[in-house]
């Protein structure tokens, strides 16, 4: 999924506001040669930042089928197992942070049904 169009309009405007600051202004960079890795990396970083928040939305969709089979079929809505699978693997591939990181992804993918 990717950004409304209303999120787009609001970028834009963001990004027609900061214009109006120079490139250190707007980064704390010291020199304009900074600023411009520092500007460039940021544009990105909220590229990648879409493509995270879509794919967390696709991950939401998948949950929400899985938990539907589930429930449907007699079982309960969370499978606290496979959560265990998913805080580990989190935690492993990026440390402490990591855990927290997959309790908020469970937390956005529980009980949407």
């Amino acid at each position: 999924m990717t950004a409304t169009a209303t999120e787009k309009a609001e970028r834009t405007a963001t990004a027609t506001e900061k214009t109006e600051q120079t490139a250190t202004e707007r980064t704390g960079a010291r020199t304009d040669e900074a600023a411009g890795v520092i500007t460039g990396a940021r544009e990105r970083i909220d590229s990648l930042d879409d493509r995270i928040i879509g794919l967390i939305q696709e991950r939401m969709a998948v949950s929400a089928v899985i938990q539907e089979a589930r429930i449907s079929s007699g079982g309960r809505r969370v499978n606290l197992s496979r959560e265990m699978e998913i805080l580990d693997h989190y935690r492993q591939a990026l440390g402490k942070p990591g855990t927290a990181l997959a309790m908020t992804l469970l937390e956005l993918c529980r009980g949407r049904i």
